[in-house]
């Protein structure tokens, strides 16, 4: 995943842990403002891998009696590949989940329509969700097409057992050191912007890094150096990952002990009591945010806008961030949360590293499929 560049303070009062799983009794009831959804379905086209949706659903259902059928899929490639053979215009899915630094992929591409914000209770979310260059991002023709969800970061993931590291001396540059060679597990574009945000670091490239996401030129010049290095380290990749189910069976059953992954992954490991530990590494861990979007062919809109409405609420957002093994996006969510996942977020965030978080920037299609280029050559090197 990748996001967009915002500011980092307001975000020290979202890092509070992950949601309460017994919150729903706690939450006062629910209502669905200026909607007159009741009952119905909707149709949700989102993310593969996470257990624990099919009780937040229920919760949902119980509150509303509206029914959700879940698609997941492995990637947002994945979701923008489904919504280009017409799911997103032809009704069968209703919304969806992409990044906001991808945002501007499916609006090009006419798969989006604009949210009703009196009916999604927009005043919910944290400010620091929707303002400055998100709110940017999250409009188009002056209208919202997109509602945060949760948020979280992609850093370094190890097992502690075999692995020892410090903040402010842990690095992007670690995940290529040979002594873990064998064992390392990295998503193919992501571990590439690893590789090119440490060269940065040691000023071996010849553009600053997020030149690369508006200039072609020099995307290419960038990114050819950020190739020849992590080839160089290709004996050291045990196993590339594309998804939740990938990420955690390196470490689970593929005998990976270091790798670049999200905080969700290490989440769900620690739940398993697996020796999983998550840190930022002294460039900054890569921040991403997820929201919803509103398709164009959507048929059950009023089911649609109750559904966003809810996961605007600090009971919906709580158990939404819960279920991600991620951060909720709603006012109060925080109040929700537990003390384990607390001390989870200050071991992964010590000292500066939350002004240090780097916020993935927009990516537009010639950025992505150029990106994908580079990624698939690393993959298969």
């Amino acid at each position: 995943m990748s996001r967009i560049r915002s500011g980092g303070l307001t975000r020290r009062h979202l890092l509070k842990g992950t949601a309460a799983a017994g919150a729903v009794g706690l939450a006062a009831p629910f209502i669905v403002k200026g909607s007159l959804a009741s009952s119905g379905e909707l149709n949700f086209l989102g993310w593969a891998g996470y257990d624990e949706f099919p009780q937040v659903f229920a919760a949902f259902e119980k509150k509303t009696g509206i029914k959700i059928k879940f698609t997941g899929l492995g990637s947002q490639d994945e979701m923008l590949a489904q919504a280009k053979t017409g799911a997103a215009t032809n009704g069968s899915f209703d919304i969806s989940e992409p990044t906001v630094d991808r945002l501007s992929n499916w609006a090009e591409n006419g798969f989006l329509q604009a949210w009703d914000e009196k009916k999604i209770n927009i005043d919910g979310v944290e400010p620091s969700m929707s303002t400055g260059k998100l709110a940017t991002a999250m409009t188009a023709d002056g209208k919202r097409i997109a509602s945060p969800s949760v948020w979280g970061t992609e850093a370094l993931m190890y097992n502690t057992a075999e692995v020892k590291l410090e903040y402010g001396k842990a690095s992007l540059g670690d995940l290529f050191d040979d002594k873990y060679a064998g064992k390392l597990v990295l998503r193919g574009h992501s571990g590439l912007a690893a590789a090119g945000r440490w060269l940065e670091a040691q000023g071996k490239l010849p553009f600053p890094w997020d030149d690369s996401y508006v200039d072609e030129a020099k995307m290419v010049k960038n990114w050819d150096e950020a190739l020849k290095f992590a080839v160089s380290k290709r004996k050291n990749i045990a196993q590339f990952w594309s998804n939740e189910n990938e990420a955690q069976g390196a470490f689970r059953t593929n005998g990976c002990v270091i790798g670049f992954n999200w905080d969700s992954s290490a989440g769900s490991l620690l739940k398993e009591n697996f020796p999983i530990g998550y840190l930022a590494p002294k460039e900054g861990a890569f921040g991403w945010l997820q929201n919803f979007v509103l398709l164009k062919g959507a048929k059950n809109l009023e089911q649609a806008h109750a559904w966003v409405s809810w996961i605007n609420t600090p009971e919906g957002s709580n158990l939404w961030g819960h279920a991600f093994g991620s951060n909720p996006c709603a006012k109060g969510a925080v109040d929700l949360m537990e003390p384990a996942a607390k001390k989870f977020f200050q071991a992964a965030y010590p000292g500066d590293a939350l002004s240090k978080l780097w916020w993935w920037p927009a990516q537009q299609s010639w950025f992505v499929a150029k990106r994908t280029e580079y990624a698939k050559k690393f993959v298969s090197a």
